[in-house]
């Protein structure tokens, strides 16, 4: 195993002042404390150990003449740094408690903890139909919901008794040991392993709840959806969360909706598109033709001479707009449908179609397709 420099660990030189070791070790505490470190956790708790070890040795008069007696920590005839009050460095627990008891941020700490906690926020997917999203609906879904227990009020106890005051760390939530450092003494604080920080512990527990002041229940909640909603929208239901913490208040119930898709309409803001066909003879005379809406089908009138991938604008057929009477558009595009099977009248009149246009009768059709029509065709010429 590599031997460790103390000094080189905390930067200094080995003549070294006290007051030299004691300012190195503040400031490596701060640059390398884990909790300052989260991108990189494990490295930080590494050299933190290493810090805390060297300045364990360093500040005290004793273990630092051994060590720089000896050399190393592995050369000092068994001495066991350990015999810090029976404490090794990486004994102390969290080491945010280290750190804590050095720089005074456990009171923080601790005031957080005795503060009124709000519950956690719930999340509920909701399914939707297109036309729902686009008029909105008021409907009912039923959520399973943790709210505090009615038989003991949400405190854990079995009514009739209380919980009493820990005896490990008497009703404060936090176990103190006094350390001796460069400092002098100094108080490390701890979250009571046995009250979990709570300051309390139930003798007798609930039996509804078994001791948790929480019980599950479903509840059904009435939504409103507006009009105009899209996949991803959240809702948010006040109050019906999970219960606090310590009195705090309950949590959200946020419902996220999903949009089903549409057979015939595809969604694009507040607007819409659809597709329809239209035979080519309507395309070329114009008519009218029946187009399908979010609220029943209406009629369309069809120029003549509407080309393929003709766009037309219904106004006001779309989707509304969160939160105002504003609303979209709906846009037809219109395809022309050209007929795969023709009977031979049919194809004679194109053939007269063709030879008004002046086109060349010669030149359409597939090969051997219009003989017969082409001689009927000559024949009543002449």
């Amino acid at each position: 195993m590599p031997k460790k420099d103390y000094y080189e660990i905390l930067g200094i030189n080995k003549d070294a002042s006290t007051e030299e070791i004691k300012s190195a070790y503040r400031k490596l505490a701060l640059k390398y404390h884990p909790d300052r470190n989260p991108s990189n956790k494990e490295e930080a708790e590494k050299k933190f150990k290493e810090i805390n070890e060297a300045y364990e040795v360093l500040s005290d008069p004793e273990k630092r003449s051994r060590y720089d007696q000896f050399g190393s920590a592995e050369g000092m005839g068994g001495f066991d740094f350990r015999d810090f009050q029976g404490r090794g460095p990486s004994d102390f627990g969290d080491f945010s408690d280290i750190f804590d008891s050095f720089f005074g941020t456990r009171t923080r700490r601790r005031e957080e903890r005795a503060r009124p906690q709000k519950g956690a926020d719930l999340r509920y997917d909701l399914e939707i139909s297109f036309e729902d999203a686009a008029f909105g609906k008021e409907t009912e879904i039923e959520v399973p919901h943790w709210e505090t227990c009615p038989v003991c009020q949400g405190s854990g106890a079995k009514p009739g008794s209380t919980p009493q005051t820990c005896p490990d760390c008497h009703g404060s939530g936090e176990v103190r040991t006094t350390q001796s450092s460069i400092f002098g003494q100094f108080v490390n604080v701890q979250t009571c392993r046995r009250c979990h920080g709570e300051g309390k512990i139930i003798t007798e527990v609930c039996s509804n709840c078994r001791g948790t002041g929480k019980v599950r229940t479903r509840k059904v909640v009435k939504v409103k959806i507006p009009a105009g909603v899209d996949s991803g929208y959240r809702l948010r239901v006040a109050g019906m969360g999970e219960p606090g913490e310590r009195g705090g208040p309950t949590g959200d119930l946020y419902i996220v909706i999903s949009v089903k898709p549409h057979k015939l309409f595809k969604r694009e803001g507040i607007n819409i598109r659809c597709n329809t066909t239209i035979s080519f003879v309507k395309a070329a005379l114009g008519g009218e033709i029946t187009v399908p809406t979010l609220e029943g089908n209406v009629k369309l009138k069809i120029p003549a001479g509407t080309q393929p991938n003709t766009v037309f604008r219904l106004k006001g057929k779309g989707i509304y707009k969160i939160g105002t009477k504003q609303r979209g558009d709906q846009y037809v595009k219109i395809n022309v449908e050209i007929p795969k099977k023709l009977s031979s009248e049919q194809k004679k009149l194109l053939l007269d179609f063709a030879k008004l246009s002046g086109e060349d009768p010669d030149t359409i059709g597939e090969k051997g397709v219009f003989d017969k029509i082409k001689d009927a065709f000559n024949q009543n010429e002449g």
